[in-house]
């Protein structure tokens, strides 16, 4: 049995969805990569839904037949990581001219990971990327999506570390760029 995926722009209908299905990404696709209590952390204080990416048009659902499997986006603003909660206004635009968009919070269902789903996000969103004038991409990788970004061109620029749980947990993330153009 073939599984066909749709592609979609995530809604606001789409929140309780996309938030179940961060959390478990963030938690279940962490083995191997980070400790339990970084996973949890990061998932925890971190990961979640930017309303704001969904507003502008940039954030996008996969379906499979029943349900979104995986999530991702690309941005024209400022914010390189984390959800609402760490918001307290609109995110500044980027100069497509001179700034890169920003990739933002790839996730995959667990079990429907390897599938092409996250190179499918990537395709996406740096097409829409380079429709809107960007010449570059950058983000803040989680080590799991590593393999991904690094197979799809991206170079690392630096290690950064994010102090978590009230200073009890470091996670490793790497800044990572791309040219597009």
């Amino acid at each position: 049995m073939r599984i066909y995926f749709k592609i979609r722009a995530a809604t606001a209908a789409d929140i309780p969805a996309l938030q179940k299905l961060i959390e478990r990404s963030g938690i279940g696709l962490s083995a191997g990569f980070y400790t339990p209590e970084q996973a949890h952390a990061v998932t925890r204080d971190v990961f979640g839904v930017d309303t704001q990416l969904i507003r502008d048009g940039t954030y996008f659902a996969i379906e499979d037949e029943t349900r979104i499997v995986a999530c991702g986006g690309w941005s024209k603003r400022s914010t390189p990581y984390g959800g609402d909660k760490h918001k307290v206004a609109p995110d500044r635009l980027l100069d497509p001219a001179t700034e890169p968009a920003k990739i933002r919070a790839f996730f995959v269902d667990p079990g429907m990971e390897r599938l092409g789903l996250g190179s499918m996000l990537m395709q996406h969103c740096t097409e829409h990327a380079m429709a809107a004038g960007f010449t570059s991409l950058e983000l803040t990788a989680t080590m799991p999506g590593v393999p991904l970004y690094t197979a799809h061109g991206f170079v690392p620029v630096h290690d950064l570390s994010l102090s978590l749980g009230g200073g009890q947990v470091a996670v490793p993330l790497m800044l990572m760029r791309k040219t597009i153009r």
